[in-house]
């Protein structure tokens, strides 16, 4: 296909951010983002993500700082002339326009020639595969439909950059799934730039070259998703990346960054994500598929090992996801590759590298978001 992003070599945001009534929504963001790369903003309602998002298009004016392309400055150029494309969460298509005049709809206003546009709406179609639904109206499309028709309208722009603002929020499992393999599929066969902001930590792994983490409208950690994924910085990031276990522990022993941990009828071998010392109070951050159930069949080798009660199995295809409760009362996920019992003593191990012991800073309820308030009662 003809269709090719516009090229630049890197878009800089310094010290970006963006307040509103004198509260925060965005401080001090700094990233580089080279040409070709697929950077996801990532973190809870009301981090600032989305805020981010709005002032790179232009919808929102900066209180501070400033975004530069090939050193250029262009947070001061209108939203429409600065050459990006924007995918919205309700896709933002004009009901009375079918799916071809949709596409279109941009060309026309940059008084592109009618040829050249029937050309770039045909390739921008065959692109998202709807040659076939070029005629209808959004309302007879499905969901799924629906968002290839507002990633046609933006990438037929040849847009420098394509912004995404959880475009698949509104899509069932099946069609997330699916649609994330086509975006995905579109970035790489287009070289297109693109920003994309979702809260869905699986999503921002499986698609995105770097993840930024936002909390409170502040940076957490930029990397791969390997990165993140295996060596979240803080346990705010663990927490983003499906460290469901999350427990307020004490340490009892320290050699080096190893260290032991006690306390809610648990004794864990860690290691210290930070300098700590005996007596210290850590949160330790544990994956569910890091913590499995024993089979009575293979006995612990080296490692974490302790025992709790099984209180609820369910089935995930090839392993099952079983909730447990320790003799001390701390509720844990874990991960087993057979049913075992409701109301079973059940026996739990896993790899000391794979337990991360966090400073448990002290926190004030009132600057967490829902989820995060939730999840502190919970430890608590």
């Amino acid at each position: 296909m003809a269709i090719a992003a516009s090229k630049f070599e890197s878009l800089e945001l310094r010290n970006v951010g963006r307040s509103f009534g004198g509260a925060n929504a965005l401080v001090d963001l700094n990233l580089t983002v080279r040409a070709g790369e697929f950077i996801a903003l990532l973190g809870p309602s009301g981090c600032g993500k989305s805020t981010a998002l709005n002032c790179l298009a232009g919808l929102l004016p900066l209180t501070h700082g400033e975004i530069r392309i090939d050193g250029e400055r262009v947070d001061t150029v209108a939203a429409e002339r600065r050459g990006f494309g924007m995918v919205f969460q309700n896709y933002a298509l004009f009901p009375h326009l079918t799916v071809e005049k949709n596409i279109a709809f941009g060309l026309q206003m940059r008084s592109v020639a009618k040829p050249e546009i029937k050309r770039r709406v045909a390739e921008a179609l065959a692109l998202v595969k709807l040659e076939q639904h070029a005629k209808k109206l959004p309302g007879q499309l499905s969901g799924g439909q629906q968002q290839r028709v507002a990633i046609a309208r933006a990438v037929v722009l040849e847009p420098r950059l394509v912004l995404m603002d959880e475009p698949l929020s509104n899509l069932d499992a099946k069609l997330r799934l699916e649609m994330r393999t086509e975006i995905r599929r579109l970035h790489q066969s287009l070289g297109l730039t693109t920003i994309y902001v979702t809260h869905d930590q699986e999503e921002a792994l499986s698609m995105a070259d770097r993840l930024v983490v936002l909390r409170e409208g502040r940076v957490q950690q930029v990397g791969t998703p390997e990165e993140l994924h295996n060596a979240p910085v803080n346990w705010h990031v663990a927490d983003f990346m499906g460290y469901r276990n999350l427990i307020d522990l004490e340490v009892t022993a320290v050699n080096g960054d190893a260290v032991v941990v006690e306390g809610r009828g648990l004794t864990l071998r860690g290691t210290a994500v930070e300098r700590a010392t005996v007596g210290d109070t850590v949160r330790v951050a544990i994956r569910p598929e890091d913590l499995v159930v024993v089979s009575p069949s293979v006995p612990v080798r080296g490692g974490n090992s302790t025992t709790a009660t099984v209180s609820v199995v369910e089935y995930h295809g090839r392993e099952f996801a079983v909730g447990v409760i320790t003799p001390g009362g701390q509720a844990l996920h874990v991960r087993s590759d057979f049913p075992p019992a409701i109301g079973t003593a059940v026996e739990l191990t896993a790899s000391p590298e794979r337990v991360r012991a966090y400073p448990a800073e002290l926190v004030d309820p009132s600057t967490l978001s829902v989820e995060e308030r939730e999840l502190e009662e919970v430890r608590r």
